[in-house]
This record gives structure tokens, sequence and C-alpha cells, in this order.
């Protein structure tokens, strides 16, 4: 079996993905983030299915503009220039197999569950909070915006929070 490569170093890895940023600005004029790239896609296929729906409707509208295909938005396209770009790294580091990670008292269904649950819950709150936290915290905090910083300061206080009851699934 092939052998990995060690992880970057995650300072050498911080200030690249803040070049990333810097130059998403300079190039497209926008942030980082996703959670637009997911509502878009799910407009078209609203779209698709329900044209009537989905021009009747206010919110999808919204992603939908006139002669123009909301699939080739900066944002999908970053998400798919992601996933893309994390299998390749994936190949090149020798890093690819399915597996499940979790604690030693957790078994696969139950990581599978409470994963597909938070990442519903993480995606109606994107949606609440106008944003990922790839976007509000990345992008929001580079431009300071005091509500990005409130958002970040939530998320690790309740992270630790909640790490005290979870713990037990990783021992």
């Amino acid at each position: 079996m092939f052998k990995s490569s060690p992880y970057m170093n995650p300072y050498v890895a911080g200030v690249c993905l803040g070049l990333v940023l810097l130059a998403a600005f300079v190039i497209m004029g926008r942030g980082l983030g996703a959670s637009g790239a997911i509502t878009s896609v799910v407009a078209v296929g609203v779209n698709a299915v329900s044209p009537s729906h989905a021009q009747g409707s206010a919110f999808y509208r919204e992603y939908l503009p006139e002669n123009k295909n909301p699939l080739k938005d900066w944002l999908v396209v970053e998400v798919a220039g992601l996933v893309i770009g994390g299998f390749i790294s994936g190949l090149f580091s020798r890093r690819i197999k399915l597996t499940v990670d979790k604690g030693a008292n957790a078994s696969n269904r139950q990581r599978l569950l409470l994963a597909f649950f938070g990442g519903i819950i993480m995606g109606f709150g994107s949606k609440l909070a106008r944003g990922c936290t790839s976007g509000q915290a990345l992008t929001g905090g580079a431009l300071l915006s005091v509500g990005s910083w409130v958002f970040m300061l939530a998320v690790f206080a309740s992270a630790y929070a909640f790490a005290f009851f979870f713990r037990k699934e990783w021992n």
C-alpha cells in the first residue's frame, strides 16, 4: 500500500486560504462562500420540475435571472472547483479511501445519521444567517463585518459547549 503524504502545515494553509480569498476579491469582485451555490442548484432543479412554482416564488426568482444560466454563477463554479480540487489533492497525497470517521463508541449508522441531521441544521442555519460558515467567517471576517465576527464567536462557543456532551462518542 502507498504511504500518504503528510498534511500541510496549518499556518501555511491559512496563509494560502487568505491569498485565495484575496484573489477572489481581486479577480471576481466578491468573496468565498458555498450556500449560495447550493441555492442556485436547487432553484434550477425546482425550475426544471415546476417552472410556474419557481417563477412565482420571490425566493427562487432571485436565483433564476433572465438570460443567464444560474449554473454559471461564480459560487457554483467555486464549489465545483472545490470538489474537483479536493479530489485531485486526495489523489496526489494518496488519501482517497471510503471510510467513516467516528469514535470507538459510535456505530457507522449513528455517525452517518448525526452527520446527516447536522448537515440539515447547518443548511437551515446558513439560510437564516444569510451565508454559510465560509462566507460568514472568511469573507465577512475579512470585511470586518461585526455580524460575521459575532457569528464565529458563537460557532466556537457552541462547539466547545456541545463538545462536553458528545466527547464520549469519540473516546
